[in-house]
């Protein structure tokens, strides 16, 4: 796994030790934890109930880029908008979802087979993620950390590398046989032989949120934040239809985290 994120890695520090020779900055550094909701094949889709029960848990380790204070010299920069208003974040982070059919197709008084063959169905994704974003405040960044008990609302955007490892399974038996899988998962999709894949790889992804922190004391923050991620692949779940005949399941996977953080800033 560390091969695959060896090169997003130089990228990122390569980034940031450019940045450093621009532009004056001060770090900060900070764990974020929170629930996540998978939106994937698994389920009817736009069920609420699926979303509540194919959840899952995430962790990570942020650091942040401060341009509004420069820590070499203890002083803040020359002001301009883009040093009062953006902070460069990047995150190492973790999370796993338990999945499993929700919805129409699986209720109790559904007695079929395929009904059978759904409910059989379970499985997980794992990800391991290490992206950046550029987040924007839209008030002051150096009049809220100037006051404690102040608040600091922002929005970002950026992107995600991440490894994934999917599983997929049944309680009647190895997936793949009439018997145990339901018809549309037996279809050829893509390069795979089936629509369902346990498989472990990568795939880049898109990241948006919204949140606030609040000052606690000038070195500490408190943060909440609410992401959206898409990623550009349909096989982070381990099931993806074929899309030219399953037209419900052509969206690709994305998730929504909300994390709550604690962030210190290194003098």
């Amino acid at each position: 796994m560390l091969k695959h994120l060896f090169a997003p890695l130089l990228i990122v520090f390569g980034f940031s030790n450019t940045m450093k020779a621009q532009f004056g900055f001060s770090h900060e550094v900070g764990i974020i934890a929170g629930p996540i909701a998978f939106q994937s094949d698994y389920g009817q889709r736009y069920d609420l109930k699926t979303n509540l029960e194919n959840s899952g848990f995430g962790i990570g380790i942020i650091h942040y880029m401060n341009f509004s204070y420069e820590a070499d010299c203890n002083c803040y920069t020359p002001q301009n908008y883009f040093n009062d208003h953006f902070k460069f974040r990047t995150e190492l982070s973790y999370n796993k979802t338990n999945l499993q059919h929700e919805g129409e197709w699986v209720k109790p008084e559904r007695t079929g087979l395929g009904a059978d063959q759904l409910r059989a169905m379970k499985g997980s994704t794992q990800l391991t993620n290490l992206g950046i974003q550029l987040e924007y405040f839209p008030l002051s960044i150096r009049d809220f950390t100037a006051t404690n008990g102040s608040w600091g609302p922002f929005v970002s955007l950026g992107t995600q590398f991440s490894y994934y490892n999917a599983e997929v399974h049944s309680s009647l038996g190895p997936l793949g046989t009439p018997s145990t899988t339901f018809p549309k998962y037996l279809t050829p999709s893509g390069n795979h032989p089936y629509g369902f894949s346990t498989e472990s790889n990568t795939v880049w992804s898109v990241v948006s949120s919204v949140g606030t922190r609040y000052k606690l004391s000038p070195l500490r923050d408190l943060m909440i934040d609410l992401r959206f991620q898409y990623f550009f692949s349909n096989w982070v779940d381990g099931l993806n239809p074929n899309p030219n005949i399953y037209k419900e399941n052509r969206s690709n996977d994305w998730l929504v985290w909300l994390n709550f953080g604690y962030i210190y800033y290194i003098e």
